[in-house]
């Protein structure tokens, strides 16, 4: 029978493990170094949307067999996203849709996929001191604004209702020229690729409807916490005429 030595706290040192299943610590550290490169750069070229678990996966199997190590060097390199960056590699939780008539196309087409973002661990003010983008401020504007119609109405709205209350604030669907978002449409086509909305499409009355509804990153606990703090903040006339002002309305 074979054991793997302890240490003095009784777990098995990261020589012990990795030297079981054939990695050297050097091997092991440029994997981790492989995959933080990777979310990082990966992240700022797609503009925050998921990175699925098979991408990173791919950079340590493309070399290395052995079926332990992808969750070993994904995890450490969680862990180093966050002792040395500041980052949490926040696995998603696939959010189930509202709506009790979905198409079963739809639902197995949102087969659950592992996937992660990275989301900052410093305190608000020192991130939007030191981090935040001042230039990108619309799209977080545009983005709590559609999550909150979309919470306002329940968590699901139609795509006619939708483009309805967008109409009233002057975003239109056609409009591929707006001088804040640019081409609005695709603008909210990027808050389903960034899962803060998911859109599915209904069996109703009238035939097939697509609705939307909150994905996972509009359901985690401190983006909801922000966005009924935004909401409130609109409640009055001065955050609306703020907001106003900042898309040009």
């Amino acid at each position: 029978m074979k054991f793997t030595a302890l240490n003095h706290r009784g777990m098995a040192s990261q020589e012990d493990i990795y030297s079981q299943i054939g990695i050297s610590i050097e091997e092991k550290d440029k994997l981790v170094a492989d995959v933080i490169r990777y979310v990082l750069f990966k992240n700022h070229q797609i503009c925050g949307c998921p990175i699925k678990r098979e991408e990173l996966t791919s950079i340590i199997t493309k070399t290395y067999r052995q079926r332990a190590l992808p969750a070993l060097v994904i995890n450490e390199a969680r862990d180093k996203l966050s002792s040395i960056f500041g980052y949490e590699l926040k696995e998603l939780q696939r959010a189930r849709p509202l709506s009790a008539n979905q198409n079963r196309s739809t639902q197995q087409s949102q087969a659950d996929v592992k996937s992660y973002v990275l989301i900052s661990k410093l305190p608000p003010e020192v991130f939007q001191k030191y981090v935040e983008d001042k230039g990108n401020m619309h799209v977080t504007g545009f983005t709590f604004m559609a999550i909150s119609i979309v919470h306002l109405a329940g968590g699901q709205i139609s795509e006619e209702n939708l483009w309805q209350h967008l109409k009233r604030l002057g975003l239109f669907e056609t409009d591929q020229m707006h001088p804040v978002l640019g081409d609005v449409k695709q603008a909210l086509e990027s808050l389903v690729q960034q899962r803060y909305l998911q859109k599915n499409k209904v069996n109703g009355p009238e035939g097939n409807v697509l609705v939307y509804e909150l994905a996972e990153r509009a359901l985690d606990e401190s983006v909801n916490a922000r966005m009924k703090e935004y909401i409130s903040q609109l409640k009055n006339e001065k955050g609306v005429n703020q907001f106003n002002t900042l898309c040009q309305l």
